[in-house]
Order: structure tokens, then C-alpha cells, then sequence
């Protein structure tokens, strides 16, 4: 199960959505227009939206190298980030730094949502959306990345939090 997330409302008549995360936010294993950004983006299109998802996932990333991207991942005019942390800060890490504590995690993770609310953007935390499509079986065979169907899953899960 995940957390229960905040409803956010695009008011705006083109409204930025940057999806922020490492491989499962960036489709590592499906075409890119198959990916859950992507897939989001169309879905809120068919709902009459006029919303750009900008697709900000780097495969390998940690919460330091979110964090040291964040500027140029998130330009100013975005209405919404939706974070995936994903787990490489417990693993190899390609950017950031590697491994860290999970303390040192969690202050990434505060740094990283202060600073988008201190700009005035919202955030959805899509980690538990993700797990919920990997414990349902939707995940390619190194058990980590999404399948097309995982993918659709997670935007059909956040598309109930954007009216």
C-alpha cells in the first residue's frame, strides 16, 4: 500500500509537470513515449489538460544528485514535480555520491521537497505508487524496472491525483 497524496489542481492554461527520478522514471527498458511520464501526459491530454510532462528520470540516480540537478531539472514556470527517489542511494548509485545512510537520504529528500515548495511547487511522492505496480508483478525480469504495464499503472494511479 502507499501513502495517500494530495489532490493537485492545474489551474494554469499550459501547466509543467516535471516528472524527477532515476530509471523507473526515466522508462530504462520500455520506448520512451511507453514510460510513465509519458503515459501521464497523454492521459491528461485526453482529459482536455494542456500540461507538458517533462520526463526529468536519469537511470542510476540518487537523492544527491536530484538534489544537485534540481535547478536545471525543475525550470522556473513548473506547476508540479512528481518525485521518484527511488532506491539507488542504497545501492551502486551512478550519480550523487553511491551509497548513503538512510539519514543522509532523508535530509536529501527534505532539502529536495523544501526547496520545490519554497519555489511555490507542488510535489507528489510517486515511491509508493511504484512499489505498489512492482508488488503486483509488473516489473521486467531484473525484478527492478517496470513493464509497459507497470508504467501504465503508476499514470493511472497519479492521474486520480491531478484534476
Amino acid at each position: 500500500m502507499f501513502a495517500a497524496f494530495s489532490i493537485v489542481s492545474l489551474n494554469s492554461a499550459l501547466a509543467q509537470i516535471v516528472a524527477l527520478g532515476a530509471s523507473n522514471t526515466q522508462g530504462k527498458g520500455v520506448s520512451p513515449s511507453e514510460a510513465w511520464p509519458a503515459r501521464l501526459e497523454s492521459m491528461l491530454h485526453a482529459r482536455g489538460k494542456n500540461v507538458h510532462v517533462v520526463n526529468a528520470g536519469i537511470s542510476g540516480d540518487t537523492t544527491g544528485g536530484m538534489l544537485a540537478r534540481l535547478d536545471r531539472s525543475v525550470p522556473d514556470g513548473t506547476t508540479l514535480v512528481i518525485l521518484n527517489f527511488g532506491g539507488n542511494d542504497f545501492t551502486r548509485g551512478k550519480h550523487g555520491g553511491g551509497m548513503i545512510t538512510p539519514e543522509a537520504r532523508q535530509t536529501n529528500i527534505a532539502r529536495i521537497i523544501g526547496e520545490l515548495h519554497r519555489r511555490h511547487i507542488r510535489t507528489v511522492v510517486a515511491d509508493g505508487i511504484i512499489n505498489s505496480a512492482r508488488a503486483a508483478g509488473m516489473v521486467q525480469v531484473d525484478h527492478i524496472h517496470l513493464t509497459v504495464a507497470g508504467h501504465q499503472r503508476v499514470a493511472g494511479q497519479l492521474i486520480g491525483s491531478i484534476r
